[in-house]
């Protein structure tokens, strides 16, 4: 177990405040897509929002702020952003229902078997790598979908066009990576379960 892994920084952190910074950037993504006509703004600040989710896990090691609060904190948020992002360009009609969907119950799935193995005790599950190439590929299409719409149903412009179908490669890809992903976290669950039963019978 490192340092920084040992100690705990308390929940006034740097770290912690970038997460709940790009928290209450959320409410005004939904002003700027669904109350203005600014919705390229929009779309890029979801952007943001997703590209910097690595901000706050490399300041905890960089600065030697791991909290314990912040190991929830993050990818809570991380969570919270994918859903809401994801909800809101199918709702501004940026992407089919079936997409977001089926991007969502994942989603919903790797919330509820994280909270479960919690529940039951198991130790952390470092995040495969895999897995970040798929979340970074979903949370860099939504926006992207979102870019390539408008509103009130004007007409698009052709590199709209082709921005849009450079998406769908993307979102595709990224979609079926996730569900692979998911699979490949079965035998590591399992076997943090073991760990964390294992160590909670030498306490």
């Amino acid at each position: 177990m490192s340092a920084d892994e040992a100690s705990d920084a308390g929940w006034l952190t740097w770290p912690n405040l970038v997460t709940v910074i790009r928290l209450a950037l959320l409410p005004l993504f939904f002003w700027l897509l669904f109350d203005t006509d600014h919705r390229a703004i929009a779309a890029w600040l979801l952007a943001t929002l997703g590209a910097t989710d690595w901000i706050d896990g490399f300041l905890a090691r960089r600065l030697h702020q791991v909290s314990n609060i912040g190991k929830v904190l993050d990818p809570v948020a991380d969570r919270v952003l994918v859903i809401s992002g994801l909800l809101a360009v199918a709702a501004a009609a940026g992407v089919p229902w079936w997409f977001a969907l089926t991007t969502l119950a994942r989603e919903l799935i790797v919330s509820v078997l994280t909270l479960v193995l919690a529940a039951l005790g198991a130790a952390r599950i470092d995040v495969l790598w895999w897995g970040k190439v798929s979340t970074f590929a979903l949370m860099t299409s939504f926006p992207l979908f979102l870019l390539t719409t408008n509103p009130h149903h004007a007409a698009l412009h052709a590199w709209q066009h082709d921005v849009r179908d450079a998406c769908w490669v993307l979102g595709v890809l990224g979609l079926a990576l996730s569900w692979i992903v998911l699979a490949g976290y079965v035998r590591p669950a399992l076997r943090a379960l073991r760990t964390g039963r294992d160590a909670r019978k030498t306490l």
